[in-house]
């Protein structure tokens, strides 16, 4: 990017961190071998894979045998879901869900209904988060094989209240899996879940590895055709260079998360008061208080969210407009709708370790200018 450039969409894939360059690159000069294999390059390529999972499993809290490599946190995702349906398919049919889980979440539960299951989503207030008075009602439910839950929503950065969620469920037998995303390596992780999926290009690691854990005592069952790579949780052999990389920055960004949410939580206060303060017909969505600290959300009136999105590009600013997963289909997004808030106009700013106060503050003094140009160029005008 140039240097007047100002990236502000790390809630869909974060600048590499520089310890996952370095690690990449040392990996790619010993990890190059098949891991499964027993000559000499083979037994440091499993060395190197061993390492890293031990590392990222420390990092999450779980054994390293409870920890899967897999080719994206979509691909996690699907197997959690899925797997975890499939472990449970005697309990019964039903997946229980929030209205605002990530698309790959709702994807897996339309795969589930199409082959005959059932799928319950439970909504959320303005906010964003969970009702969980119905959410108790919903797990109770004869016949709920699993429950998903995000730990905090990837669109308006609302934290959902994962721990007590999981007692409900707990409390008959349900497994909760969570799409933790937007949490890993940001903020620690919330108790009480079986299993969970990450993906390491949120944290600064490179694309094209997730995480998939299953906890100990998970019924779980593999979607996938059989294989004997990753425990059977996921086929394929492994891109171990990736992988090394995205558990070295993993680790380092878990371990700067605190100093990391002390510098970003203030800039995304200030962001939240100057829009609000400085656009008109404008509103901030998303729990003000209960929220990831690199994320926030607001949607402006008598704007087009694609049309906004291409002039902020224009003057040098990447943001996210509207559903970061369904851009392309112009489709509103589920999660604004599920919210019942205004989804017109529509951009999420989320910040990372590069964004200065500065970038901040460039933005905030452009932004109003840019959305009363627009809205006059569609002819509305005295506001």
């Amino acid at each position: 990017m140039s240097a007047s450039s100002v990236y502000l969409d790390a809630a869909t894939a974060a600048p590499l961190h520089p310890v996952a360059r370095q690690a990449l690159l040392a990996a790619l000069e010993d990890g190059w071998a098949d891991p499964g294999k027993l000559y000499s390059q083979a037994r440091r390529a499993r060395q190197l894979l061993d390492a890293a999972r031990e590392a990222a499993a420390q990092t999450l809290g779980v054994r390293a045998d409870e920890l899967s490599f897999t080719s994206s946190g979509t691909t996690a995702a699907h197997g959690a879901v899925l797997g975890g349906l499939a472990g449970r398919h005697r309990a019964g049919a039903t997946l229980v869900h929030s209205a605002i889980e990530h698309s790959a979440v709702l994807h897996a539960a339309e795969r589930h209904v199409a082959a005959g299951g059932v799928a319950h989503a439970v909504p959320v207030d303005r906010v964003g988060r969970l009702d969980l008075a119905e959410w108790s009602t919903a797990v109770r439910a004869p016949g709920v094989a699993l429950a998903a839950l995000i730990t905090a929503s990837h669109e308006v950065g609302t934290v959902q209240p994962v721990a007590e969620a999981a007692a409900v469920s707990a409390d008959v037998g349900v497994p909760l899996y969570v799409d933790a995303a937007q949490s890993v390596g940001r903020v620690p992780l919330p108790a009480g879940w079986s299993m969970l999926s990450a993906s390491a290009h949120k944290w600064g690691g490179p694309p094209g590895v997730g995480l998939l854990a299953v906890r100990k005592g998970t019924r779980w069952e593999s979607p996938w055709p059989a294989d004997e790579r990753e425990g059977g949780r996921t086929p394929g052999v492994v891109n171990l260079p990736a992988v090394v990389a995205a558990a070295a920055s993993l680790r380092a960004a878990a371990a700067d998360a605190a100093a990391e949410e002390a510098r970003l939580a203030p800039l995304v206060d200030r962001i939240r008061a100057r829009v609000a303060a400085e656009v008109p017909d404008v509103e901030v969505v998303g729990d003000p208080v209960l929220r990831l600290p690199h994320l926030v959300t607001f949607s402006c009136l008598y704007v087009d969210g694609e049309t906004l999105l291409h002039a902020l590009d224009r003057r040098g600013f990447a943001v996210s407009s509207g559903s970061s997963c369904t851009s392309s289909t112009l489709r509103p997004s589920h999660v604004l709708e599920a919210m019942g808030v205004l989804s017109h106009g529509n951009v999420r700013v989320s910040l990372h370790r590069d964004t200065t106060e500065s970038d901040v503050e460039r933005f905030l003094a452009e932004l109003p200018g840019i959305v009363a140009g627009l809205r006059a160029d569609a002819g509305v005008v005295g506001l």
